[in-house]
């Protein structure tokens, strides 16, 4: 093997071959993909064939620098994948993958990538059946690229979308905003200031499925990733004709991403995240839904931060720490460069 990858890697040669056995098979240890066939072949589960439904989904991942703290753009894929269908209220099974490799990409590199994309949906219980991979000339990539798709089941009964959200339910995120885009924003301008600022880049099919287990009546949930928090509550205010509040002060933010942010001209509620996940659940559930987000490591820092509203219909207001409220709105432009 090349210690680059080179233009004749994705021209169907024995480097090709090579790339992808001693890469690719290496860490994505399938039965289907390994098969190597042009599609694969599974077996529908037991739910979807009882009365439950079958979720897609599909991605595109671009990401400056490849490798952040916390992550890369392999664990970012199979993320923010899983957690677009458990936004869905599905069970993630299966997942695609396609990698545009830039000429000159060290093989090293991709080796890491890819076994972090694989330790990630070990971590997610989903599997990796198939996918794909080009190589593209120098300058036309920024080193790598990743697409991915996603199928999943959901079972029978349950349903979450806008269309469910009413008057009186509660707002909760599982932690604390915005430190995935300080994270990466950091890296790439190298500012160091003296804190262990990680991406929260996680899979959080089981953290949604505890909210089911634990019998809470979920309305909707958004996976809080590009215009962050406050971008997919404007986005479901819109949606559903409901007005929704969030207190200022019970919005979890980390010091040190506030105090990023801040440096950088930013709004923490703005800032994507890519392992959190907004919930809108009845108001008789939301101690019981805390609970069960508090019982998982990716929930342990959980919050209610506000509610659904009768008054401002399709309007957020955040009410801050002063007694005033302001209300909350899309950016008209470009908010940060894209960190997802």
């Amino acid at each position: 093997m090349s210690d680059l990858v080179r233009l004749a890697h994705g021209s169907g040669s024995v480097l090709t071959h090579r790339l992808i056995s001693d890469v690719f098979l290496k860490h994505l240890r399938d039965s289907e993909l390994a098969r190597l066939n042009d599609s694969a072949l599974l077996d529908l589960p037991a739910q979807a064939c009882q009365g439950g439904r079958l979720a897609f989904t599909t991605d595109s991942f671009v990401i400056t620098p490849l490798e952040f703290p916390g992550g890369d753009i392999g664990k970012l894929a199979v993320c923010g994948t899983v957690n677009d269908l458990a936004a869905g209220g599905a069970q993630p099974l299966w997942l695609s993958a396609a990698w545009v490799l830039e000429e000159g990409l060290p093989m090293a590199l991709l080796d890491r990538l890819v076994a972090s994309m694989a330790s990630a949906a070990a971590e997610a219980g989903v599997r990796i059946v198939t996918g794909d991979t080009k190589v593209v000339p120098r300058g036309q990539a920024d080193g790598a690229y990743c697409s991915t798709a996603g199928i999943g089941v959901v079972p029978a009964g349950r349903q979450v979308g806008p269309e469910r959200i009413c008057e009186g339910d509660a707002v909760l995120v599982n932690g604390p905003l915005g430190d995935h885009g300080m994270a990466v924003m950091l890296q790439r301008q190298g500012i160091n200031m003296a804190s262990d600022l990680r991406s929260d880049c996680a899979p959080l099919s089981g953290l949604v499925e505890s909210l089911f287990n634990a019998g809470v009546e979920v309305h909707c949930l958004r996976d809080a990733t590009r215009g962050g928090m406050a971008g997919v509550l404007v986005e479901l205010a819109e949606a559903s004709g409901c007005g929704i509040e969030i207190q200022e002060s019970a919005v979890p933010v980390r010091k040190e991403v506030a105090a990023a942010a801040e440096m950088l001209g930013l709004d923490p509620l703005f800032v994507a995240n890519e392992g959190k996940m907004v919930a809108l659940v009845a108001q008789k559930d939301a101690e019981r839904a805390l609970q069960a987000w508090r019982g998982s490591p990716l929930g342990e820092e959980a919050a209610i931060v506000g509610r659904v509203v009768g008054a401002h219909p399709r309007h957020v207001v955040q009410r801050t720490t002063l007694g005033t409220g302001r209300f909350i709105q899309m950016p008209a432009g470009e908010l940060l460069p894209r960190i997802c």
